[in-house]
Formats: structure tokens, sequence, C-alpha cells
């Protein structure tokens, strides 16, 4: 056989990935740990956000038909925000792929794909830690649905550590918007502190949240996490949040 009837075409990708993709899972996005601070307004809520991508009505449209609408599958702790039912493949440069990527609702008006460290590794892709949104001059991705597929030629990014605040909590916090804070976690044989949680200050419907990727939940055992801890970055005065 010919090295040149070895090579895998985009027919080919885009053909075993709609295989896939007809079978729909129905896997939670996130684990969590909660914490009800003392003093403070709101209980923090600490979620692992697992790889995801979020989309604009066009290109819904063009993965997964023409008129169709993000069927929620489970509400999100932020109100208004949810996981779908649909599901896309991200296909690296290499054409490694990952086969079953959550869409999450509400469709936005750039599309976007967050991956964790170990994700962009084996699809080939570089990718910076970037805040959600700042996506110029980041790596694309073949984006794959049952329908159709499309490439993204920019905005595939892995999220940086981050926490969403009201006007409320800020000022119980003593912070504001993009400030970095930390966030002490303690549980069982790997307790650590992680620095440059951005702020995300947001309206008054807001809940106290913070969002770590997958490689970063698992390092710190956060399902089992028996403590955890917000401050000001390089400031340990804020109180323990347990």
């Amino acid at each position: 056989m010919s090295a040149a009837s070895n090579q895998v075409t985009r027919d080919d990708v885009e053909r075993v990935v709609r295989s896939v993709l007809s079978r729909q899972f129905g896997q939670s996005p996130a684990a969590s740990t909660t914490s009800t601070p003392s003093g403070k307004p709101n209980p923090l809520v600490v979620n692992i956000s697992a790889r995801h991508c979020h989309l604009t009505d066009e290109h819904i449209e063009i993965l997964f038909g023409k008129g169709h609408k993000l069927n929620p599958i489970k509400w999100l702790y932020q109100d208004g925000y949810y996981a779908a039912e649909e599901t896309v493949a991200i296909v690296g440069p290499r054409r490694r792929m990952l086969p079953e990527v959550r869409v999450l609702g509400p469709s936005r008006g750039a599309s976007q794909v967050e991956l964790a460290f170990t994700d962009a590794i084996s699809l080939g892709l570089d990718i910076p830690v970037r805040i959600s949104g700042d996506v110029a001059g980041t790596p694309g991705c073949l984006i794959v649905g049952p329908k159709g597929s499309l490439e993204l030629h920019e905005g595939v990014i892995r999220a940086m550590r981050h926490v969403h605040m009201s006007p409320a909590d800020m000022a119980a916090y003593g912070v504001k918007d993009k400030d970095l804070m930390q966030l002490k976690v303690e549980s069982p044989g790997c307790s650590t502190t992680l620095e440059n949680v951005s702020v995300r200050g947001g309206d008054d419907k807001i809940k106290l949240e913070v969002h770590l990727d997958t490689d970063e939940g698992n390092a710190i055992n956060l399902p089992n996490a028996t403590h955890v801890q917000l401050l000001k970055q390089n400031d340990s005065s804020c109180g323990c949040l347990a």
C-alpha cells in the first residue's frame, strides 16, 4: 500500500467523528466543593469545569443544522447558563481529536474552545492561558458536528483560573474586577495554594464561584477537599472560608 493511500483525509476524520457523535453522553461537566464563609455575604463554590466550547448561532447551525437551537440538559451554578445536549469533536493539527466536547449555552458572540493543558498536548496544540473572550492570536482547530464542520481560526485557550463575584462579594473581599486572588485548598495528600485567580466582576445576580480546569482540580483532589480559603493575592488577612 502506498504512503498516499495511508493518508487520513478531512472526509475520513469527519466520517469517523460523526459516527462517534451519534452517541450522546449525559456526564456532568464539573465537580465542585462548597464552603460557607464567615462574615461574607455568599457561600463560596469551587467548580471543576471540564473541556467545553461556546458557539455562535451561525456556528450552531453549521454544526447541527439550519435553525437548530441548543437543548439544555443541566443547568449550571450561574443562573441562565447550561450544559447542552449537543457535543462536538475538536480536531487538532495532527488530526488527533477529542470526540465528545460539551457545548455550553446560551450561544455567544464569538466561538471559543476551552481545554485543559493535557487536552492540548493530546491534540498537538500550544494553547495560552487566557481570560475567557481574550482570544486574539490564539490557535484554532477544526470543529466537527453531526451536520457539518468549520475551521476555527482562533479561539482555543486554557481558561485562566478565576472567581466570579458580585459587587457585594468584591466589597466583602476588598477586591475589584481583574484583581488577582489566591485559593488555598486542604485535601487529603495534596493541600496547596493556587495563585493568580482572576476576579471576574459582575452584577448582583452573579454567585460567588471559582472555576478551575480539570488538570487543576484533579491535582489538588478538589472533590475531597476539607477546607478552602479565598484570599487577596499575597494577603493572608482575609480569613478562613471553611
